[in-house]
């Protein structure tokens, strides 16, 4: 994905977790993309204020809807996706998948990944939909196409040991964050 976003044509700006920006170089050629740094399970209303920003000059932004990877679990949608959707409305919705990334690591095979870019086929949000329900309609609309799926030769649910302690962590500083000052952003917007 990150081919996708230095490509010459129409660039991707893409959420990303803010704690990238902490890993020494990472942040600065993050910067130079232009990626948008998102503090996760906050409701960073400055974050999303940018992304209207960026929605509205014009810019393509992608936004998962999970807010993280999924491990091969069922992670709920977050109501970010909804929220922008209806802040700017001209902005077109283009769903994305992504098939056979898992296999990646079952070495030697090779791996025959497809992505697919199509429209959304319930359309955009509709008037009086939640953000939440139109977030968890366009992720049932993937889902629908490629499953969840474990990666690895001996996937597990919810990924190996070493990630679901950072999870748990992460899960717990979350849980701790301030409340937020904008009442029109949801904690859970874009975690």
């Amino acid at each position: 994905m990150i081919g996708l976003s230095i490509r010459p044509r129409r660039r991707l700006r893409y959420l990303a977790q803010a704690e990238l920006w902490r890993i020494p170089g990472v942040g600065l050629v993050l910067d130079g993309m232009r990626q948008i740094p998102i503090k996760r399970g906050a409701g960073d209303a400055a974050a999303l204020d940018r992304t209207v920003h960026a929605l509205k000059a014009g810019d393509a932004v992608a936004v998962f809807p999970e807010g993280r990877l999924s491990w091969g679990e069922r992670v709920r949608a977050r109501s970010g996706i909804g929220l922008l959707a209806g802040w700017v409305p001209d902005a077109g919705i283009v769903l994305c998948t992504i098939e056979g990334s898992t296999d990646y690591v079952r070495f030697p095979k090779r791996p025959r990944v497809t992505v697919r870019f199509f429209p959304s086929a319930g359309g955009p949000l509709r008037p009086g939909e939640e953000p939440t329900a139109f977030a968890a309609r366009l992720l049932q609309e993937l889902r629908d196409r490629v499953p969840v799926t474990p990666a690895g030769r001996s996937p597990v649910i919810g990924g190996p040991p070493r990630v679901r302690r950072a999870l748990a962590r992460t899960n717990a500083l979350t849980a701790q964050a301030p409340p937020v000052s904008d009442p029109a952003v949801p904690e859970d917007a874009l975690d």
